[in-house]
């Protein structure tokens, strides 16, 4: 064979070798997106803290979601799931599952509550740690330099000192959290990094209910002749307080949490007491803490391990405070942190769902800003459609659809339905029929499981987004 007709069928070869390696590309690529993992860009604040979507600042997360997952297992509670939009089947939604198949879910008093039927009491809804670790939101946004965000009580006051973060106690006396002025308040750039809350745009609901749910974290390092480290937590007429014995408590010394009355109007039970497991604070040596009142139950951690917890009753009033205390010779307290919850918002004329078997509730971590379940209803119509009266569901969702406009052939209504078909109709043709509440996605829409942030960095803010989704 010549070198010419060689070289000829080597360039063949060599052509087609590159078109099957492009091909096999493109069909494990697609294979991948449709049926392993995709990346979605997440347009809306609605997941914030956990998933961040903002205009104001230029920053909207990516998110690696796992769809294989719910092809061989059902959903689980407080996953953060994607789902086909059941309004609007062409769009997808990101939120978290929180009400499960069969079950009734209620919101209030800024918690959520569930019973498997009427028969039984209300119980109140529990996350897990990694989900709390998610849905905190930081309230401290002072920086170096800036006021302490703590300050001393009655004598505290004089023989205690506080600087960024952190308070020296001298001695016995208690320390208020003042880096909120008044009551602790659901304000909407809450959660967001300290470099971008006050560019933030706040809604229309910021700061309109009080927070009752905190937490109080950091280190500490109790002197040798401390017998006592305390946080507490006011909510309304109550005060709650969970003590962690110091170097110089008496040798039973235990964890413990009381619960006790300091209003005019007391509690079903007036007061109570729990004791945990024997433990002391070592002298002169840093310890990580944390104390919290979350979903009616006060607990106390130390080192990320939970050593004690106390179920407490619902308190209607929501106004709150957090403090520290100390007794003894005194103790150092830095990397001081406070954090509330989410205040779940009611939905529109809403407040108790039942949800069917084989469909899921979503909620969005930001309550104040999120199109979920808690919204969603049908706007239905009946329309005459090239002379065939057909009836039309679809987003209620005013004023973007129905979007009803003046043209040159008088007044026209455009109506996305609920598989994304756009009808563009004389509004005479049309008729609107009573709202159906819709608040549930079916299994066979829930599509994926949130893996990964895995983008941006934000150069202009200095924020790193790479998390795993909890």
């Amino acid at each position: 064979m010549s070198a010419a007709k060689q070289d000829k069928g080597a360039s063949k070869t060599a052509w087609r070798d590159n078109m099957e390696a492009f091909a096999v590309a493109v069909i494990m690529a697609v294979l991948l997106k449709y049926f392993v993992l995709e990346a979605y860009k997440i347009p809306t604040g609605s997941m914030q803290p956990t998933l961040m979507g903002n205009d104001e600042t230029g920053i909207f997360d990516r998110v690696l979601v796992d769809k294989l997952s719910y092809r061989f297992r059902d959903p689980e509670r407080f996953e953060v799931a994607t789902f086909k939009y059941p309004l609007d089947r062409s769009k997808n939604f990101i939120k978290r599952i929180v009400g499960m198949p069969d079950e009734l879910l209620r919101i209030a008093h800024g918690d959520i509550w569930t019973r498997k039927d009427e028969r039984v009491p209300w119980k109140v809804l529990r996350r897990p740690r990694s989900v709390q670790g998610e849905t905190w939101k930081a309230l401290d946004m002072s920086r170096e330099g800036e006021a302490p965000t703590w300050a001393g009580e009655n004598q505290a006051a004089s023989t205690w000192s506080f600087s960024h973060r952190s308070a020296a106690a001298r001695g016995a006396g208690r320390a208020r959290f003042v880096g909120r002025p008044g009551a602790i308040m659901d304000v909407y750039a809450d959660g967001y990094p300290r470099s971008i809350q006050g560019k933030v745009v706040p809604g229309k609901n910021s700061g309109r209910v009080p927070v009752g749910d905190l937490r109080v974290c950091g280190e500490v390092r109790a002197e040798a002749g401390c017998t006592l480290v305390a946080i507490e937590f006011d909510e309304g007429s109550r005060r709650y307080r969970l003590e962690i014995p110091g170097p110089a408590a008496a040798a039973d010394a235990t964890l413990r949490i009381t619960a006790v009355d300091i209003g005019v109007q007391p509690m079903a039970r007036a007061a109570r007491d729990g004791r945990g497991k024997a433990y002391r604070l070592p002298a002169g040596k840093s310890v990580s803490f944390g104390a919290q009142n979350l979903d009616d139950e006060l607990s106390i951690d130390i080192d990320g391990e939970v050593l004690m917890a106390l179920d407490i009753e619902l308190a209607a009033d929501q106004h709150s405070a957090a403090w520290l205390a100390c007794e003894g010779a005194g103790a150092e307290f830095s990397d001081l942190e406070v954090f509330r919850d989410i205040y779940y918002l009611e939905g529109r004329g809403e407040s108790e769902y039942a949800i069917p078997d084989g469909h899921y509730f979503m909620l969005g971590d930001n309550t104040q800003n999120s199109s979920d379940s808690r919204e969603w209803s049908l706007y239905v119509m009946e329309a005459s459609i090239d002379g065939v009266e057909r009836q039309l569901r679809g987003n209620n969702r005013d004023p973007e659809n129905p979007l009803h406009l003046q043209s040159e052939l008088g007044p026209t209504t455009w109506f996305r339905d609920e598989w994304g078909e756009l009808f563009v109709l004389p509004t005479s043709s049309t008729r609107r029929l009573p709202a159906i509440d819709s608040p549930v996605v079916p299994r066979e829409l829930m599509t994926g499981r949130a893996l990964l942030v895995f983008w941006p960095y934000s150069f202009d803010h200095g924020v790193l987004r790479l998390k795993w989704v909890h």
